[in-house]
């Protein structure tokens, strides 16, 4: 009797380790926080072998997400005997039963989430960028207001961008009713113009599940690396609301940017810092499994270098989607110095060429180089 009370108890007990159905769980304070009272770390790891997104051999320059299932790969998955013997479910169906039963299994310390991460459309910045060079962007047009025929300031998408969006909310039409993709269960949104509005005509006017709305939030971190150029430079929260009234803001954004300062760039040290506070805050408090996530090249490039993911570069309109592994440890990181600001050099006039490689050639006594690079502790 005593051998069949232990053998019920510890069936019980294996099943209660892990995470409700369809869910992956989240930390409280009590559990993100260490016994010496300081921030446990967050451990990320990337689940290869389910997207052609993850494989080395996979060409991110001509690739397209929406032609190819999101990139899902066909394949079988360890729980199709017990979820699809028949053979009649599609892969997306059986993906998502095998990630639930990940959760499922797993301890209180761990989550798998899958977060869908797109690219904006093309905006006015990238039109300009390609029209005048990467190298004269950098050092002279770029951080102007625009050219007096086009304002880059916060960029609007072009029309280029804008059919990007249509294309976009095109496959999701089809992955949700043909794919049975699962919608996401939660959308994020940098708060740039072209993001949030590539997050609203991708989303927007599906057929959702009920329990499942386009509800996005905007996060400040999710923002594009913030250089120089006043592209990266966001509108007041007040703008924002006006364009997208249905988006909402995370708690604490202010009302106007204070974090673009026009005369020094971030570092990439210091874009990894932030990206990994923000993914942190997302696997602590948001228990979805399925996460939009519609941000930029760069901040996307950031965040599958915190998540442990290969690198994989995206065009604007372009998404990828990765299976991700965090482990809730309750050791501290060894604090550091990090290089956050730094100057760019720039020309006050336009410059005389723009080299690819090399940089821009200004004109006679037009370079210039201001303030010093700022260091902070992390």
């Amino acid at each position: 009797m005593l051998a069949i009370s232990v053998l019920v108890l510890l069936s019980l007990s294996s099943t209660c380790l892990g995470w409700e159905w369809g869910k992956s769980g989240k930390w409280d304070p009590k559990q993100r926080t260490t016994c010496h009272g300081r921030e446990s770390t967050v451990n990320y790891t990337t689940i290869s072998g389910f997207f052609q997104q993850d494989d080395p051999a996979t060409d991110s320059s001509s690739f397209d997400y929406t032609e190819t299932n999101y990139g899902l790969i066909n394949r079988a998955y360890p729980t199709d005997n017990e979820f699809d013997p028949h053979g009649v479910k599609t892969q997306w169906e059986r993906f998502a039963y095998y990630v639930n039963t990940l959760n499922r299994d797993c301890d209180k310390n761990t989550q798998y989430k899958v977060l869908l991460m797109g690219r904006h459309g093309e905006g006015y910045h990238n039109a300009a960028e390609s029209y005048y060079g990467t190298p004269a962007w950098n050092c002279y047009w770029g951080p102007l207001e625009g050219n007096g025929t086009t304002v880059w300031r916060d960029a609007q998408l072009t029309e280029a961008g804008i059919a990007q969006c249509t294309k976009a909310n095109s496959f999701w039409k089809h992955a949700l009713a043909i794919e049975k993709i699962p919608a996401p269960q939660s959308y994020y949104s940098s708060p740039l113009i072209r993001s949030a509005t590539t997050a609203n005509l991708t989303f927007n006017g599906l057929d959702l599940p009920a329990g499942k709305p386009f509800a996005p939030t905007v996060k400040e971190l999710f923002r594009e690396g913030i250089s120089m150029r006043t592209c990266d430079e966001r509108s007041n929260r007040t703008y924002i609301h006006s364009v997208l009234p249905a988006f909402k803001f995370e708690e604490g954004f202010t009302e106007n940017d204070e974090l673009w300062k026009g005369y020094e760039g971030e570092t990439s040290e210091a874009q990894l810092k932030r990206t990994k506070i923000v993914l942190d805050d997302i696997f602590s408090n948001d228990d979805s499994t399925w996460i939009s996530i519609t941000s930029h090249s760069g901040q996307i490039r950031s965040n599958l270098n915190v998540l442990g993911h290969i690198e994989f570069s995206l065009s604007t309109g372009q998404a990828i989607p990765a299976l991700i592994k965090a482990v809730n440890r309750k050791v501290e990181h060894a604090p550091t110095t990090i290089q956050s600001w730094v100057a760019e050099a720039t020309c006050s006039s336009p410059p005389v060429t723009s080299i690819s490689g090399q940089g821009c050639v200004c004109s006679s006594a037009s370079s210039t180089l201001l303030a010093a690079a700022t260091a902070t502790p992390v």
